[in-house]
């Protein structure tokens, strides 16, 4: 599989650790400000972005669904309040991260809906073909190596399963795309800094998102891992981007 340009950037240049690794240790450092940083950062934006991508899987009334790079479970808790299905997985390599998402699943009396799990997404613990749906919100810009990662998700999805993916993507040349990239590599570190979250996580996160394949040639890669029926839908002025597919 090949090797894509964003798969190289790390979250801490000077370290001899795996991006894997990397990216494991930066969210169990930021997880228990993560949900704050997200919505205050975003506007809470976020929110509204989980709530159309997840809206749209509504007509083909998914029972099982895998959340990938799971997080603190926004997606999940958001997919069983939009979809109520049997049951929802979600996947992570980050303990801390995933303690988080438990409390909240705990407090909202989901645990027998929702259960989270410490795994690798670009090897899931999973048989073939046994999901409904399998989706992540900002998590295979993470993915040390995204084809890897992608192949995966096509596995675990039944036939006629659908992927659902929200990842940042950069705006259209113009004043709109000059203030995000202003925001994204110089205020949101700085207000990260000021509320005594890890600067370098933040700027990772600005990386990343420029380095990572948008659109058109996103999909191609999603085609290229055996997904069909792929599509793209831009929002908020092209700063993130929904994707689909289906198996």
């Amino acid at each position: 599989m090949l090797i894509q340009p964003h798969d190289h950037i790390i979250p801490f240049g000077a370290s001899k650790k795996t991006k894997k690794e990397q990216v494991a240790e930066m969210f169990d450092k930021i997880a228990g400000k993560y949900d704050f940083m997200n919505r205050f950062l975003s506007a809470r934006t976020d929110i509204r972005w989980r709530k159309k991508a997840i809206n749209a899987l509504k007509k083909y009334q998914p029972q099982y669904i895998l959340d990938i790079a799971t997080g603190t479970g926004d997606m999940a808790i958001r997919a069983h309040k939009t979809l109520h299905p049997e049951h929802i997985t979600g996947i992570d390599i980050s303990s801390q991260m995933l303690a988080e998402g438990r409390k909240k699943i705990e407090k909202l009396g989901l645990s027998s809906k929702i259960s989270l799990q410490k795994g690798d997404s670009e090897n899931l613990p999973f048989s073939a073909n046994r999901f409904d749906v399998v989706m992540a919100a900002f998590g295979v810009r993470n993915f040390e190596n995204l084809e890897k990662g992608l192949t995966e998700m096509y596995r675990v999805l039944k036939d006629g399963g659908r992927l659902c993916i929200i990842e940042f993507s950069r705006p259209k040349p113009g004043f709109i795309k000059s203030i995000y990239q202003v925001y994204m590599s110089v205020v949101a570190p700085q207000i990260a800094k000021v509320f005594k979250q890890d600067k370098q996580a933040y700027q990772y996160l600005n990386r990343s998102a420029n380095a990572f394949p948008e659109r058109s040639d996103f999909t191609a890669i999603l085609e290229k891992a055996g997904f069909k029926n792929t599509s793209y839908q831009p929002l908020t002025f092209g700063m993130c981007c929904i994707y689909y597919g289906s198996k």
